[in-house]
């Protein structure tokens, strides 16, 4: 295929939302929106579908696989014009130059569904595409807009592609239709991946925006207890429990209760959450924060604490009954109380603070309270209530040695005195 073709080819969405999938069905046929494609593909759709939906259990996970394996096969079929059987190592190495720097047509301004309800069929959406370029909060706030010349592959992101294709080609070799796996045939991923030398470093709050932050949901709730209770009692779980945005969302792998609040036999209180890959974890509870969940049920007209078995919904809806199912809406609720406490930082002349609070998303309540934490808690306990799978990943976090690096470097001098 010529680069004049390759460049015109407008992909489609392969994969719809784990919602859209049924039960335990996987679809033998091509659906509809890919009858241009070869028949000799059906084989790497269905393998690719078993695969992801295998993921059903956590819905962030499905959709980063979902993302970089639909990317995989979108570029297999239209520009190799081969099966996934057939990819060596020099293809992979192909596969993510082409990611680095992909043709205009498949790049993106803004995210879109990938498919549309029309005349109740499941249509593919002409908008999306499966690069997208971003700009930051601060920079969309300053009015900057996406430009496709800007668009850039992350670390992080290229990180996230090598792990997923070999974790899917090691599932073809084990379903026997792949007989290597390409991407651990690479031996200069060195070229592709930045080793750091350095600790990353964790981004959170500092303890002023913290205080301002915690103090505008306080007055939030105060002024409309209503509407801001809520926001309250999800600023501090948060940060008091470390809390990942999934993990206060309902979803059909778990729905966070009140009854997940529970009290051991030492009288000590707990709440248990189901985090990142399905797994369940019990986090002690502070009296702080047992004192926030008890303002929160007040507020609902509930009892101060709840009763074993409480199937009532953590984060329910404002309006109607139920839980709140979207990470979206949870991301907003919090988004709001952040931009409320920019305005009362400015107000009060702290502008610098402001202006980098303008950067924070939700997951920095969860590296704050992490923070705060390990300065005084021992390592241990901070690991298990925050679902660490190691005390290494916890240390990150522990800022002393950088600290003390950072004093004695202050006062060198560039001119003799």
């Amino acid at each position: 295929m010529n680069k004049a073709t390759t460049q015109s080819i407008s992909p489609i969405p392969i994969f719809d939302t784990l919602e859209q999938l049924h039960g335990n069905r996987i679809e033998l046929a091509l659906p509809d929106q890919l009858k241009s494609v070869s028949p000799k593909f059906q084989k790497d759709y269905q393998l690719a579908q078993t695969f992801l939906y295998s993921y059903r259990g956590s819905p962030a996970t499905f959709n980063s696989y979902r993302r970089d394996i639909e990317r995989l096969l979108q570029w297999t079929w239209f520009f190799k014009e081969t099966a996934l059987n057939q990819l060596k190592r020099e293809d992979i190495e192909e596969f993510i130059d082409f990611c680095q720097k992909p043709p205009k047509t498949w790049l993106g301004l803004k995210n879109t569904p990938r498919f549309l309800e029309f005349e109740g069929e499941r249509m593919p959406n002409p908008e999306w595409r499966p690069f997208v370029v971003t700009v930051t909060k601060k920079e969309y706030k300053d009015g900057k807009e996406a430009d496709i010349k800007d668009y850039q592959l992350t670390q992080s992101a290229l990180q996230s592609i090598f792990a997923i294709l070999s974790s899917f080609f090691n599932f073809l070799i084990q379903e026997d239709y792949a007989e290597i796996n390409p991407v651990a045939q690479m031996r200069q991923k060195s070229k592709y991946l930045r080793k750091q030398q350095h600790k990353q470093i964790i981004r959170r709050l500092t303890e002023l925006q913290w205080g301002y932050v915690i103090e505008t949901a306080e007055l939030l709730a105060d002024k409309n207890p209503a509407e801001h209770e809520r926001t309250l009692f999800i600023m501090q779980s948060l940060f008091a429990m470390y809390l990942r945005i999934s993990e206060l969302s309902a979803s059909p792998r778990w729905t966070p209760q009140m009854g997940d609040f529970t009290k051991d036999t030492d009288g000590h209180w707990w709440f248990t959450t189901v985090g990142k890959g399905n797994k369940e974890r019990m986090i002690s509870v502070s009296d702080d924060m047992l004192e926030a969940l008890k303002r929160y049920r007040r507020a609902l007209g509930f009892s101060p604490l709840p009763a074993p078995g409480d199937t009532t919904p953590l984060i329910m809806k404002n309006k109607g009954l139920g839980a709140i199912t979207s990470t979206r809406m949870v991301r907003k609720i919090v988004q709001f109380c952040f931009d409320q406490s920019i305005h009362r930082l400015r107000e009060d002349g702290f502008h610098e603070e402001a202006e980098s609070l303008m950067s924070a998303t939700v997951h920095w309540l969860r590296h704050t309270g992490i923070s705060e934490d390990v300065k005084h808690r021992p390592r241990e306990h901070v690991r298990d209530d925050a679902g660490h799978s190691s005390s290494a990943i916890t240390d990150r976090y522990i800022d002393v040695e950088m600290r003390a690096r950072h004093a004695s470097a202050r006062k060198k001098k560039i001119k003799p005195e």
